[in-house]
Formats: structure tokens, C-alpha cells, sequence
């Protein structure tokens, strides 16, 4: 039980930080609705998954990849991505029907899974994450003997991610009370700044990546 209220608290100290993704999840909640925004939330989520994996089976290969060259060049890699996704979302045209498609929802199957593997994508985009995850591993294993009492850990965890999709729930639920203010003015308003935020979030990368060279 001790373990769970400490993951608990870890994940809701940790939802309160606002990355790319969490206005892209904000996006497609006002967009798209609150199934497509969780199918979205879901890609990101398995994403957190493996990168908790990674971190965890290779603690040692990343905490030497947290140093060195090899950071920069996946900070670089990892911020290029961005400002190219953030050039494309900036520049994104936004049809009258969009407007309609708002109200109207009509959201095919198909287009749930593409929002899964975008979400999935996006987070895996970001070299940060795993990092992120490296230090949240390093909480975690001083809440345990060294970090190698796997269950604890998986409870820790698991605790931390279920904590994080049911804010981020509270969030999607948020942005659709939004839904009444859309117009195509505003949408070509929000297209352009999570296209701002991505590209000063890459370019921040990058110049982080080239002075740690």
C-alpha cells in the first residue's frame, strides 16, 4: 500500500508538467472527440510503456546514454523531428468542413488507429522520455532494495501510469467542454501554436543536443 500512495503521488506530480504531446492531446479532444483523444492517449501510453522497459532491462546502456555524444546526437535526431512536425502542424490548412467535423464527430475505425500510432509516434519522437523515465527509475529503485524487487517496481509503476491516464482523462473530458467556442479562425489559431510549440521545443533540443558536443 505504501508503494501505491507513493506512485500515486509521483504520477500526479508528474501529470502536472505540460510537454508537445499534452496539446496535441488537448487538439484532438476539441477536434475529434473524447474516444479519439483516448485512442490518441493510448499510443502514448504503450510508448510509455516500452520506454519504461527500455530503461528498466537497460538501466546501465541508458544511464551511459544520458552522457556524452551519443545524448546529443538523439537530442538532435530527436528535435529535428519536432521542428518538422511543428512546420507541417504551423502551416496545416484548415478546411470550412473541419468546423463541421467538430460537431459532427464522424470518426471511422480506421482513423482511431491512426491516432493510437500518432500518439505512439510523437512520444516516441522525444528522446526525452526515456531519460524522463531513467530518473523516475531512479526514484523508484530508491523506494526498493537497489531497484531489483521487480514487483515492487511493477506496482510503482503501474501505479504511476494509471494515475497518468486518468488525468490525462480528466483533461481530454475538459478540452471537449471547449467543443462550443470552435471556428475556423481558432483552429487555424491552435494548428499554429502546438506548430510554435513543437518547433521551440525541437529547437530547444537541438541547441541542448550542440552544446553538449
Amino acid at each position: 500500500m505504501d508503494i501505491v500512495i507513493k506512485g500515486f503521488l509521483t504520477g500526479c506530480v508528474l501529470s502536472i508538467m505540460i510537454g508537445p504531446v499534452f496539446f496535441v492531446l488537448l487538439e484532438t479532444s476539441i477536434k475529434r472527440g473524447v474516444k479519439a483523444a483516448v485512442a490518441f492517449d493510448l499510443g502514448v501510453l504503450l510508448n510509455d510503456i516500452v520506454y519504461i522497459f527500455i530503461a528498466y532491462v537497460f538501466y546501465n546502456q541508458v544511464e551511459e546514454l544520458s552522457h556524452g555524444e551519443n545524448n546529443s546526437l538523439v537530442r538532435i535526431i530527436g528535435g529535428l523531428l519536432f521542428v518538422v512536425y511543428g512546420v507541417i502542424n504551423f502551416f496545416k490548412k484548415v478546411h470550412d468542413s473541419a468546423v463541421d467535423d467538430v460537431f459532427n464527430l464522424n470518426v471511422r475505425k480506421r482513423d482511431y488507429l491512426l491516432l493510437f500510432v500518432k500518439g505512439f509516434l510523437l512520444n516516441l519522437a522525444n528522446p526525452l522520455v526515456v531519460f524522463y523515465w531513467f530518473s523516475v527509475m531512479t526514484l523508484g529503485a530508491g523506494y526498493t532494495e537497489g531497484g531489483h524487487d521487480h514487483y515492487t517496481m511493477f506496482v510503482f509503476f503501474g501505479t504511476i501510469l494509471a494515475t497518468f491516464f486518468s488525468v490525462d482523462f480528466l483533461k481530454i473530458i475538459g478540452a471537449k467542454q471547449l467543443q462550443p467556442l470552435v471556428t475556423h479562425k481558432r483552429l487555424v489559431m491552435l494548428n499554429r501554436l502546438i506548430g510554435i510549440i513543437f518547433v521551440a521545443s525541437g529547437i530547444f533540443l537541438i541547441s541542448q543536443g550542440i552544446m553538449n558536443f
